[in-house]
Formats: structure tokens, C-alpha cells, sequence
């Protein structure tokens, strides 16, 4: 497993805090609107359309509000979806969570940042194996950190 605080590059906020907790009021000072959206406000971008949808450098994939790593680029595949895909967070515990989204008349699995509860996306279960899941997520609900040596997006 990765330390998540030895990603280079990688900016915590609040780093002592093993939750972010902050107002509405404090994130949008923080974040874009678009990023506000998608994260706090559980929006979703269109599909096709997000930045990190066809990325393909080495690197992590961190929570754009908290900072928190959830990704590796490893565990990223094209699932023909339009939004970036993971088999596999890269943290079981400390990466992300999962709650039950009843909206929009579907029951789904909302995934959401562990760390400061920012809505990602959702999982399903027709992924690849070895796990069989598609964490289905919103680039603008994520921060790409390239691996030493690799270019940005």
C-alpha cells in the first residue's frame, strides 16, 4: 500500500484532521464552481466530457477538496462509460465510503471521500476483475497528482 502522505505533491488540508469539516460558504472560497457542483452539491459533469476521462499518465488521483488520495492510476480503466473508472480504491479504509443514493428514482451506491465526505461518483458492480467494481467518478471531483517524471494532463 502507498503512505498517502508521502505522494509527491500531494497537499492535505488540515493534515492533523482526520475529518475536513467546513461550511458550504467555506468550500466555495476554496473551490471552482464547477468542482462546488460536483462535490459538495452531488452534481454530476456529462459524460465524455470530464478532464481526467482519457488520462492515461502514472499518478494518483486525490479528492479536489481535501486533498485525501483515493486512486492509483493502475487501478483506472476505459469502461466505455464517459467518466473516469477504478476497480479499487487505494485505500480500503481511508480512501473512500459508500452510502445508499436513492435519487433520481434509482437506488445506487454514492461513493464519497472518507476523509471530508465530498461526492465523488457512484460504484456498480460490472467492473474488471480481480474486484468485479466500477467507481464510476467525476473528474471535477478529482485532483490528478502525476507520478515523478510524468507530465500532466
Amino acid at each position: 500500500m502507498t503512505d498517502l502522505k508521502n505522494i509527491p505533491g500531494n497537499v492535505l488540508l488540515d493534515p492533523q484532521s482526520e475529518h475536513v469539516r467546513k461550511t458550504d460558504a467555506e468550500w466555495q472560497q476554496i473551490l471552482s464552481p464547477e468542482a462546488f457542483r460536483i462535490a459538495r452539491q452531488n452534481g454530476t459533469e456529462p459524460p465524455f466530457s470530464g478532464k481526467y476521462e482519457k488520462n492515461k499518465a502514472a499518478g494518483w488521483y486525490a479528492c479536489v477538496c481535501c486533498g485525501n488520495p483515493l486512486f492509483d492510476s493502475a487501478a483506472k480503466f476505459d469502461s466505455g462509460t464517459g467518466w473516469p473508472s477504478f476497480w479499487q480504491p487505494l485505500d480500503d479504509k481511508n480512501s473512500v465510503a459508500t452510502h445508499t443514493d436513492r435519487s433520481h428514482g434509482m437506488i445506487r451506491s454514492e461513493v464519497l471521500c472518507e476523509r471530508c465526505e465530498a461526492h465523488l461518483g457512484h460504484v456498480f458492480d460490472d467492473g474488471p476483475r480481480p474486484t468485479g467494481l466500477r467507481y464510476c467518478m467525476n473528474s471535477g471531483a478529482l485532483r490528478f497528482i502525476p507520478r515523478e517524471g510524468e507530465a500532466k494532463p
